[in-house]
């Protein structure tokens, strides 16, 4: 059941269009093809566009502080966790493979933020842990970030960050069942 994901490479954007396509130009598009539902296409998008403008934003945070994403995402999840997570958990949870998160952890421990130890119970079972450091750093990264995601969704009231959570977890339960559909049909052969 658990498959490996890699971390995605977020050096290009998700749409590489500068301006979207009007909706006029999507109902001419749909005449040629009439698979393509206009609304849909529009709501796809700009969901794409959004992704990747708030992708940057987090990015350009991240980096002026010396982060990537792959690591903040590490010191997050333990600074959550509160206590010392095995590698396999964090790759699990953070939807990298194991080979990522190592690299992800030889990199944090490097630099002092996280240490690795062995489990006192099963010696052969390592735990990472965040270090004074570690915590520190993210003490002081915590506040802005959190200012970053606030300032992100000022334009929307009250009402409307709810109604977005419903319409985007709606969306990523029918991508879901997609995915699940997808596992369970034989793949085609394309001629």
């Amino acid at each position: 059941m658990g498959t490996n994901h890699k971390e995605p490479n977020y050096s290009m954007p998700l749409l590489m269009l500068k301006d979207l396509p009007r909706y006029e130009c999507m109902l001419k598009a749909a005449e040629q093809y009439p698979s393509l539902d206009p609304t849909a296409c529009e709501v796809f998008l700009n969901l794409l566009r959004t992704g990747d403008e708030l992708f940057e934003a987090k990015a350009a945070f991240l980096a002026r502080r010396g982060l990537s994403q792959g690591r903040f995402t590490v010191l997050m999840l333990l600074e959550r966790a509160g206590m010392p997570c095995t590698p396999a958990a964090l790759a699990e949870e953070s939807r990298v493979t194991r080979a990522t998160m190592t690299g992800l952890v030889d990199t944090l421990e490097k630099d002092g933020l996280v240490a690795r130890e062995a489990d006192p119970e099963d010696r052969r079972t390592i735990h990472v842990r965040l270090t004074k450091q570690g915590h520190a750093l993210m003490g002081k990264v915590l506040p802005d970030y959190f200012g970053l995601v606030a300032s992100t969704v000022k334009p929307l009231n009250k009402t409307e960050r709810k109604q977005l959570v419903g319409l985007l977890q709606k969306l990523q339960s029918g991508l879901a069942l997609q995915r699940q559909q997808s596992a369970a049909s034989p793949v085609s052969k394309r001629s």
